[in-house]
């Protein structure tokens, strides 16, 4: 596992599992096979609801807690002092844990400066180690990164070869803050997995398009949190680090890059008034 150290010192792992849309009756499951598998960094979120099944498998695992990298995220419905405060001590309880190693904002709507001095304070009581957002464009991550005390050390976005946020990732480098990506493998959209660059690419070092799509983000500095169910495929996302991509082929895939979302944008009017209604 390669590492990076984030801007208050503490290292986290460059590749972690994710379980955005995991069932939560199956959650358990999963991270226990992803652990047993060499997975040591997880990455959950309130709005998953599965929080529990990671805690579950974290705690039925035998690895040391401090050998484990917990990340969970306040979700729009918690925004604001008082109910953040309250929902980061609810997570702590679904996580069976005493402490959590990334706190992150999901999305950035409500009232998120009310959650950021909730995640600050409990920075600063050592219920979490890290503290960043998630979503958050330029704009708002500068805005942010001005007026708080502890400045955000991660920013999770939207991250695949079709939309690499080389703007974005330049601002987070400015400002200090790890890039993370979500939707590594843009979810199979645009035909990801037969993208003919990528599989081209990959049969050079014998590896799938997937593991040549991580490791482009890796060695662009960005880290990584792709999600499966199956156990096989976990194992190879997981081996991605006894290979190094060329200056030609990082080039070439850095020609794929569409510079918009495969998904949906956070100034979309429509988008928002979908995110900020869930869970009220």
């Amino acid at each position: 596992m390669e590492f990076v150290t984030l801007n208050n010192g503490v290292k986290m792992p460059m590749l972690g599992y994710g379980v955005y849309q995991v069932d939560p009756a199956e959650c358990e499951r999963c991270v226990a096979d992803a652990i047993s598998v060499g997975y040591r960094s997880i990455d959950t979120a309130q709005a998953y609801y599965n929080e529990e099944g990671v805690g579950a498998a974290v705690a039925k695992s035998g690895v040391p807690r401090e050998e484990l990298f917990l990340t969970t995220k306040v979700w729009i419905s918690n925004a604001g002092y008082e109910k953040a405060r309250a929902s980061i001590d609810e997570s702590l309880r679904k996580l069976k844990t005493d402490y959590i190693d990334l706190l992150l904002i999901h999305q950035p709507f409500n009232d998120y400066y009310g959650t950021y001095r909730a995640m600050e304070e409990a920075y600063q009581a050592g219920k979490v180690r890290a503290i960043g957002v998630s979503n958050f464009y330029p704009d708002r991550l500068i805005d942010l990164c001005r007026f708080v005390e502890v400045p955000p050390a991660v920013n999770q976005v939207e991250t695949h070869v079709f939309q690499q946020q080389a703007k974005a990732h330049e601002i987070m480098q400015k400002y200090g803050v790890q890039h993370e990506s979500w939707g590594p493998f843009a979810e199979g959209r645009k035909d990801f997995f037969h993208n003919p660059a990528l599989t081209e690419i990959g049969a050079k070092y014998g590896k799938s398009s997937a593991q040549t799509a991580l490791r482009f983000l890796l060695q662009s500095g960005v880290v990584v949190i792709p999600k499966s169910t199956h156990r096989e495929r976990m194992v190879q996302n997981l081996d991605v680090f006894d290979f190094a991509l060329s200056d030609g082929d990082m080039a070439a895939i850095r020609g794929l890059d569409e510079g918009e979302s495969a998904f949906f944008s956070h100034y979309d009017p429509e988008t928002v008034e979908f995110l900020t209604g869930l869970g009220k």
